[in-house]
């Protein structure tokens, strides 16, 4: 990270470019769910967890546009309920899906969430 040395005596004025945040942006993808229409965001990081969390939205029914760091989701038509194991285990925040398919359906299908070993040490202790 780079750092700035500031000097007193003198006004300070300038921009600074704030990047997205995946852990604002994923929970708010996944309500997207419940919306039932158009959910716009902004400044959302192109990174590994929200690509894979656009597939899942997909998956699901719903409609997406991407336009440089907006995107647009539609889920006027999601109507699946099941999310398959190889994209749960994509990303550990899969498992943030279940509030909004649970809050729409009343049910959710998924598997444990990927790329965590504490998923993995409960589910084999618990035979």
């Amino acid at each position: 990270m780079s750092s700035y040395i500031i000097q007193g005596g003198e006004k300070l004025q300038g921009e600074v470019k704030i990047s997205g945040s995946k852990n604002a942006a994923l929970p708010i993808m996944a309500a997207s769910i419940l919306n039932g229409g158009i959910t716009k965001l902004y400044n959302v990081p192109n990174i590994h967890d929200t690509q894979k969390m656009i597939e899942i939205l997909k998956l699901l029914g719903c409609k997406i546009k991407k336009k440089e760091n907006k995107i647009i989701i539609d889920s006027s038509k999601v109507e699946r309920y099941e999310i398959p194991e190889d994209l749960m285990r994509e990303m550990r925040s899969s498992v943030i899906l279940a509030g909004g398919i649970v809050g729409k359906y009343r049910e959710a299908t998924f598997s444990y969430p990927g790329d965590c070993d504490i998923w993995w040490i409960n589910r084999t202790s618990l035979r």
